[in-house]
């Protein structure tokens, strides 16, 4: 995706927050284009929020727009994000491939591509990016994974957990 196509859905991003606040009735273009997508908000380098979805569930414009309220408003890790904080975060947008099973761990390529397991009923995500914002080495990374699905540290290595991997183009204000 050129720049300047990366610039206006990170305006979107922005718009849409901004328009919760204000109250004003966002006007969305139409947009062809369907990506799975994730909006992260980044408060002073520290992560505020984030949301996404796998699949495309609408075009990309609107899916950006909603992805972007659902990271300031509804991650439930955060409290709403206050007016006041908007100038203080930064918008990152994550275009993700189609998830692919991979049929063994040992295929999954640390800080290369996203994670997705599948263990016990619950599921879990990481975008590709976690690996080098953390530093963790990729067991760190599948425990991590493994508690974020509210499993055991360990749960990765059971026989019944299953992961899809995909890649993101990642671009950020």
């Amino acid at each position: 995706m050129n720049r300047e196509r990366q610039r206006e859905l990170l305006k979107i991003a922005r718009d849409s927050i901004r328009a919760e606040f204000t109250g004003e009735r966002l006007k969305i273009s139409p947009s062809s284009e369907e990506f799975g997508a994730f909006v992260t908000l980044r408060k002073q380098g520290e992560l505020r929020g984030c949301i996404g979805y796998m699949v495309p569930i609408c075009p990309l414009n609107e899916q950006v727009a909603r992805l972007a309220c659902s990271a300031a408003f509804e991650d439930y890790r955060f409290p709403r994000l206050e007016e006041s904080e908007l100038s203080l975060c930064t918008i990152e947008i994550s275009l993700l491939s189609p998830p692919r099973r991979i049929s063994s761990v040992d295929e999954f390529m640390l800080g290369t591509q996203g994670i997705i397991m599948t263990a016990a009923g619950r599921r879990a995500v990481f975008l590709p990016q976690v690996a080098e914002e953390t530093g963790w080495s990729k067991e760190e990374l599948l425990a991590a994974l493994s508690r974020k699905a509210g499993l055991a540290a360990d749960a990765w290595k059971s026989s019944s957990a299953t992961f899809d991997v995909f890649t993101a183009e990642m671009f950020s204000e």
